[in-house]
Formats: C-alpha cells, sequence, structure tokens
C-alpha cells in the first residue's frame, strides 16, 4: 500500500505557550519554537519520534483566509494516542509528573498495532486545551 504511516494532525490552541510547555513536559521536541515566537512562521510544531504535532495559534486558527484545516476544528477537538514504551503503572505516574490529571484508566483497549488488532492497556489525561490525550502500552 502506497501510504505508510501518519506524518502530522495539526491543533488549533487558544494558548500555543501552555500548549507547548504541557507536552515538552510529556516528551515532545519543540520545532521552530523561536521563529514562531519572532513572528516569522505561522505555527510552531511538536515533535516525537516521526509523528509531529503542528500547533495553530488562533491568529491562524481563526482566520477565514486560513482553509487548510478542518472546517469545524477548534481547540479541544483532538483525540490523541501515542504508545508508551513502559508499564501502565509507569505511564500514570509520568502524566501526574507532567501536570496532567488521569481522566479514567488503565483500561484494556483496542490499538493500532497488529493491523488494528492489538491489545493494550490505556490511560487518559487531557491537554490544557482538552485534547484527549490517551498513553497505550502493548505487552512484549
Amino acid at each position: 500500500m502506497p501510504i505508510q504511516s501518519l506524518d502530522h494532525v495539526a491543533l488549533p490552541t487558544d494558548d500555543p505557550g501552555r500548549l507547548i510547555d504541557f507536552y515538552r513536559r510529556l516528551g515532545f521536541t519543540v520545532v521552530g519554537e523561536q521563529e514562531w515566537r519572532a513572528g516569522t512562521a505561522p505555527y510552531v510544531a511538536l515533535a516525537l519520534g516521526d509523528v509531529k504535532l503542528n500547533v495553530h495559534a488562533p491568529e491562524l486558527w481563526r482566520d477565514e483566509r486560513f482553509t487548510l484545516r478542518g472546517p469545524t476544528a477548534v481547540p479541544g477537538c483532538a483525540d490523541l494516542c501515542f504508545v508508551w514504551s513502559g508499564s501502565v503503572e509507569d505511564a500514570t505516574a509520568f502524566v501526574g509528573a507532567a501536570g496532567g490529571e488521569l481522566v479514567t484508566g488503565p483500561v484494556e483497549r483496542v490499538g493500532g498495532r497488529a493491523g488494528g488488532t492489538g491489545v493494550g492497556r490505556s490511560i487518559y489525561t487531557r491537554d490544557p486545551d482538552g485534547n484527549l490525550v490517551e498513553l497505550i502500552t502493548y505487552d512484549t
């Protein structure tokens, strides 16, 4: 199949700085922060491995001329799941240390591994915009 994997997702936000800080605490690398803060780039990105989250500030996603987004994309519209390499208990402690609150979990979930049939254990939190953030761990 020519499509290989997910590359990036765009997140509209009301407060880019707060969102950047949260995801940085989760281990994401911030890409283009200096340019964005200087006003020379329209967005900043958060990278984790080969996946990137483009953070769209209000000036961008509220601009009617900016049409390269979902027509109803507003802060809090995402449901993101990331693979956690450790135990679900470690994931819970990690989220707490990053300032996140546990929404639910650990719970058994079917994730994207094994062609969408892989079973793992997940915990859920929310980022500062209310996006749902899931960490799933698979038994190895």
